[in-house]
C-alpha cells in the first residue's frame, strides 16, 4: 500500500508539473505585430494566439521587381526590361505540435494574389538593314510577353523559432512554399514582330507548371 501511495504520488506531482509547464508555455491570448522580409518580398502581420498551441496571423506582402537588360538574343541587337510584381493578402495558422519544442511551428493557409503578374519587353536596339531597306526600331516594334497568377494559392511549411517572443522582441523564420494558379500567358508583338503573337500557346504550354512559389522568409516580432 505505501508503494502503491508513493507511486500515485510521483504521478501527481509529475502530472501537476507538466500542466504547469503547458500553461506556462501557452500561447493563447498573446498578441505580436510583424515586420518581415524575404522571397515573397516585404510586409507586415498581425498574430493572435488563439489555443494553447496554435496562432493565427493575417498580413500583406509586396515584392516588386525591375530590371533592364538581362538577357540577349543572339543575332539580335536589343533592350529588354524585365518587371515581376506579387502583392498577396494572406491568413495562416501557426500550430506548435509540441509544447515542450516551442521552436518549432507547422504552418498552414493561403493567400489571395491580388497582383502575380511577369512581363518581358525586347525591344530592338540597333536599325535593322534589309537589302537596300533600313528598318528603324519604332518600325520594327516590340514584344512583350506577359505572365499571370492572380488569384487564391494554398501555403504550407514550418516555421523555426518561437511564435510569439517570451518578453517584448523575437526573431522566427518561414520555411514553405506557396502554390500558385495555373498561370495564363500571352505574346503581344506590335509592327513587325507582330507576327510572334502567334507562339502565345507555345509559352502557355512551356510554363504550365510553373506554380511553386518557395518562401524563405525572416520576421521580426513585437508581443504587446
Amino acid at each position: 500500500m505505501k508503494l502503491a501511495a508513493y507511486l500515485f504520488f510521483i504521478c501527481l506531482l509529475y502530472a501537476t508539473a507538466t500542466r504547469a509547464q503547458n500553461d506556462i508555455n501557452s500561447i493563447k491570448g498573446q498578441q505580436a505585430i510583424q515586420l518581415n522580409i524575404g522571397t515573397q518580398g516585404i510586409g507586415a502581420a498581425y498574430t493572435y494566439g488563439v489555443g494553447k498551441q496554435l496562432a493565427l496571423r493575417g498580413g500583406i506582402n509586396a515584392i516588386p521587381i525591375k530590371a533592364n537588360d538581362v538577357f540577349k538574343i543572339s543575332g539580335f541587337n536589343s533592350t529588354s526590361h524585365v518587371s515581376a510584381d506579387f502583392y498577396n493578402l494572406h491568413v495562416l495558422a501557426d500550430y506548435t505540435p509540441f509544447q515542450q519544442v516551442s521552436w518549432f511551428r507547422v504552418v498552414g493557409g493561403f493567400a489571395y494574389f491580388f497582383k502575380a503578374n511577369g512581363n518581358a519587353r525586347i525591344s530592338p536596339s540597333d536599325d535593322y538593314k534589309y537589302g537596300d531597306l533600313t528598318l528603324t526600331p519604332e518600325q520594327i516594334g516590340y514584344v512583350d510577353l506577359n505572365v499571370d497568377w492572380d488569384g487564391l494559392a494554398p501555403y504550407l511549411g514550418i516555421g523555426l523559432l518561437r511564435t510569439f517572443p517570451k518578453r517584448k522582441f523575437n526573431v522566427n523564420v518561414d520555411l514553405g512554399t506557396y502554390y500558385l494558379n495555373k498561370p495564363e500567358a500571352s505574346i503581344l508583338g506590335t509592327g513587325l514582330l507582330t507576327g510572334n503573337d502567334s507562339q502565345t500557346d507555345q509559352l502557355q504550354s512551356n510554363i504550365k507548371d510553373y506554380r511553386w512559389l518557395p518562401i524563405l522568409q525572416v520576421n521580426f516580432n513585437y508581443k504587446f
